[in-house]
């Protein structure tokens, strides 16, 4: 069945408010997967319903929890989330990193005892849309290992950038630094399929092309050691300077039971204004933008969940009836 945004949202909300998260936890919750399903993310999307519903109901997310800012000076902040879900510790952190980076120019704000964060290209975007540059980061349970190890260590810490444009949509780059979404490795499991050499390893360490010992060990990084320096950069910005778990310490999400994962995130925002100015930055950025669109085959970061977001807007969002079900189901307290 297809529905409008705004009932989308109410259905969610109210699946969320009844295991057990406040009113706000619940709205904020909603509107960030509606939108990652609007963009065309699923992965981030209504899928996750189910998924924090039993959090909130197993004791893994407090649903009560109210963010609160803990340390602050100047330019940094740091949030605690109260284990709660993560999007009203986002949202804070949204106002928090907007008034201060145009205060003193740049702003770094940092999240602790937070859990999953969903599409970390949403909150980038709206700092951009205020005219903001915006970088953010989170770890994730661990599921890579580090440069030369064998066993998982490191989440797949998605790093999402966002960078304001004259009379266009910011440009939006959103990426988990794993060679391939745990999804697809899931999804190939399920089917009986191998996977492309290089994704993963099994549980000794060894490169593997089977799906379900795959599940088992660890996933590899994009890129190799690059990209799993990368990662290991994430950790630490999120973890060692907000004092929230690291990887290696929070079970996983793909289990029913398990710890609080006491997650971190980070958001980095920068006011043009204190550097180049507002309008260098825009030209410069338009002349880079140009450039790139110069060769035909070129399109930009983001542009597709643009288009994708803009037609789910008119059109309503498309709830499978499996999903649609579990929704209404997990509404009854």
């Amino acid at each position: 069945m297809r529905f409008s945004l705004i009932v989308a949202e109410q259905l969610v909300t109210t699946a969320l408010m009844a295991s057990g998260a406040g009113a706000e936890m619940a709205s904020r919750t909603a509107a960030a997967l509606v939108a990652a399903e609007a963009a065309g993310q699923s992965g981030h999307g209504l899928s996750r319903v189910a998924q924090y519903a039993a959090f909130l109901r197993n004791g893994r997310a407090d649903g009560k929890a109210v963010p609160r800012i803990t340390n602050e000076r100047g330019g940094a902040v740091l949030i605690d989330a109260g284990h709660g879900l993560a999007y009203p510790a986002l949202a804070l952190a949204e106002q928090e990193a907007a008034w201060r980076a145009r205060g003193h120019g740049i702003a770094f704000v940092g999240i602790t005892d937070s859990h999953h964060s969903g599409a970390m290209g949403l909150p980038v975007r709206r700092l951009a849309e205020q005219g903001l540059v915006a970088l953010a980061f989170t770890n994730t349970p661990a599921a890579m290992p580090v440069p030369g190890g064998r066993r998982p260590l490191m989440g797949t810490n998605p790093v999402a950038a966002a960078f304001p444009r004259r009379a266009a949509p910011p440009l939006v780059i959103d990426m988990a630094l794993s060679e391939v979404a745990r999804g697809k490795i899931m999804v190939a499991a399920k089917e009986g399929r191998p996977i492309p050499e290089g994704w993963a390893l099994d549980a000794d360490g060894r490169p593997t092309t089977d799906a379900k010992a795959a599940l088992s060990g660890a996933m590899l990084a994009m890129g190799g050691t690059k990209g799993a320096l990368l990662a290991l950069i994430v950790e630490l910005l999120c973890c060692a300077l907000t004092g929230a778990a690291f990887g290696f310490e929070a079970d996983s999400f793909f289990q029913d039971e398990g710890n609080r994962p006491r997650l971190g995130q980070a958001l980095l925002a920068i006011d043009p204004g204190a550097l180049a100015g507002a309008d260098g930055f825009a030209a410069r950025i338009e002349t880079l933008i140009n450039a790139m669109l110069t060769d035909a085959g070129v399109r930009l970061p983001g542009a597709k969940r643009d288009a994708q977001s803009a037609r789910t807007g008119a059109e309503g969002i498309e709830l499978p009836d499996a999903v649609l079900e579990k929704i209404k189901a997990l509404s009854n307290p």
